[in-house]
Formats: structure tokens, C-alpha cells, sequence
């Protein structure tokens, strides 16, 4: 069942997707950590709600009790967002899967793994990060399902290797990654959105019936605004690395910003 958001008066909901906090590097990371605080500063008088859609670090992994170093500036603000009762979503990416429960401890957050539909103002609103949906990407689905999303795993990740070997695993893959992705980015003129996967996922959705006002991802590093059809948009939020771009919802209108 559809989580249901009436907006206040005078309030809106914002969504913003993959920081990438800890890449490349920690000097150029926290340039952009800075930018990213400042921006969640500039929206926060008329904030309700915000959808943080996935990959703010570019790795993360969750000990019971010890919290990896960094991102200091955002965390802070956004538990000034929470103190001053802004609501705050949380869909974990896919370099940043292993968030577990301490985002809702200390901000209150809502951790949400899968897409999920929403009523906002009575418009219908399917959000999720985007990683593994549509066609292809078979190799990184079934390392999802047999290693990232394995309980057993993710047990002997934890308790078998010290926190700091984790961590140095962690961050060497999600570097090796982030160079590779980086490669292949390209913007919304240089793609065919036919053959954009999450896209092909909408087409599948809708024509099964399972239809929506808007669709928000983020995951594919591409600022796209396209109708799918006569009742549908979709919307991908680009990122905070080439774009500092995210979304905003006044009630009755979803607008794409793309502040570079």
C-alpha cells in the first residue's frame, strides 16, 4: 500500500541522489560535501520532506558499533534537518547497500531498500534508487543476490575482518568502480532513452497497468526529464559530480534543477 504525504502550506519535497562521498578523493569529496551541505541549507526553510535516493557515500558499511569516519558536514545537517522535523527517506544505492538501522537511530530516518510508491498531494510517485531494474546488468544482479544482499556474507564481512580491512576492501572496490562509471557517463543528449534501462522498466510497469504519475531515480548518473507516455514522467536525478542537480515537488508540479 502507497505511503500517503499531504503537504503543508508553503512546504515542499526535495529528492537528490548520489553524492558519492569518500570519491575520488577526500579533498575533491569534501569540495563537493561542502556544496551539498550548502544546498541542504538553502532548501531548508520550506522543506517537508526529502528523498536522499542512493550512493551519498561511495561506500558504506554498517558495524554495530563503529561508525566509518568522514562525512561529518552532512550527516550534521541532516540531523538539524530531523531536529527542526523535516522528514527524511533513505533508499540505499548500490555503494552504499549495507545501511541498516543506524540512520534512524540518530536522524530518524526511514530506510527504505526497495522502490516504493507514494501519494504525494494525491499524485502517484514510484521512487527508488535504480540499480538491477530493467533489462542487462545481469552480472552486478547476481552479485547483489549472492554476495552484497547475502546475509551470510555480510555476517563475516562484520565480525570476520577488522573494520579497517573491511573498510579498505570496501572503498578499493567502490573506487575501482567509480572510475570505471565515470568512463561510460554520458548526459541525457547522448543517450537513446529507448534503450535506457530504467526506462525500459517504466514501459514494462505501465503496460502491465501498473501505472504512475512520476517515476524518481537516481542510480544512472544521467539528468533525464522525459514523458513516458500521456500521464507519466520519468525522472533520474542525475548526480552531485557533473550535475549538483536534484528535484522538487511544490504539491501540484515535479521540476528537474540542474544547477551545472
Amino acid at each position: 500500500m502507497a505511503e500517503s504525504i499531504e503537504l503543508k502550506p508553503g512546504k515542499k519535497i526535495y529528492f537528490a541522489s548520489d553524492f558519492h562521498l569518500g570519491a575520488p578523493d577526500h579533498e575533491r569529496s569534501l569540495v563537493r560535501e561542502r556544496n551539498i551541505v550548502k544546498w541542504i541549507e538553502s532548501i531548508k526553510s520550506d522543506a517537508q520532506v526529502l528523498f536522499l535516493m542512493g550512493d551519498l557515500f561511495d561506500f558504506w558499511f554498517e558495524y554495530k558499533s563503529v561508525v566509518p569516519k568522514g562525512n561529518t558536514r552532512l550527516l550534521g545537517k541532516l540531523a538539524e534537518l530531523s531536529d527542526e522535523g523535516v522528514e527524511l527517506y533513505i533508499f540505499p544505492g548500490n555503494h552504499d547497500f549495507w545501511v541498516m538501522d543506524y540512520f534512524t537511530q540518530e536522524l530518524n530516518a526511514k530506510i527504505i531498500h526497495e522502490p516504493q510508491e507514494f501519494l504525494l498531494n494525491n499524485q502517484s510517485f514510484y521512487i527508488g534508487h535504480g540499480d538491477g531494474l530493467g533489462p542487462g546488468d545481469t552480472s552486478y544482479k547476481l552479485l547483489k543476490k549472492l554476495l552484497f544482499a547475502n546475509p551470510v556474507c555480510q555476517w563475516l564481512f562484520r565480525y570476520v575482518l577488522p573494520p579497517d580491512v573491511g573498510q579498505f576492501l570496501g572503498n578499493l572496490w567502490a573506487r575501482n568502480s567509480y572510475k570505471k562509471n565515470r568512463k561510460e557517463d554520458l548526459t541525457f543528449e547522448e543517450i537513446d532513452i529507448k534503450e535506457e534501462f530504467i526506462y525500459q522498466y517504466i514501459l514494462e510497469k505501465e503496460a502491465k497497468g501498473q501505472k504512475h504519475d512520476y517515476y524518481v531515480f537516481g542510480h544512472r548518473h544521467i539528468a533525464i526529464d522525459v514523458k513516458v507516455n500521456d500521464t507519466a514522467r520519468y525522472i533520474n536525478l542525475g548526480d552531485w559530480i557533473r550535475f549538483n542537480s536534484y528535484a522538487v515537488f511544490d504539491g501540484e508540479n515535479l521540476e528537474l534543477i540542474v544547477q551545472n
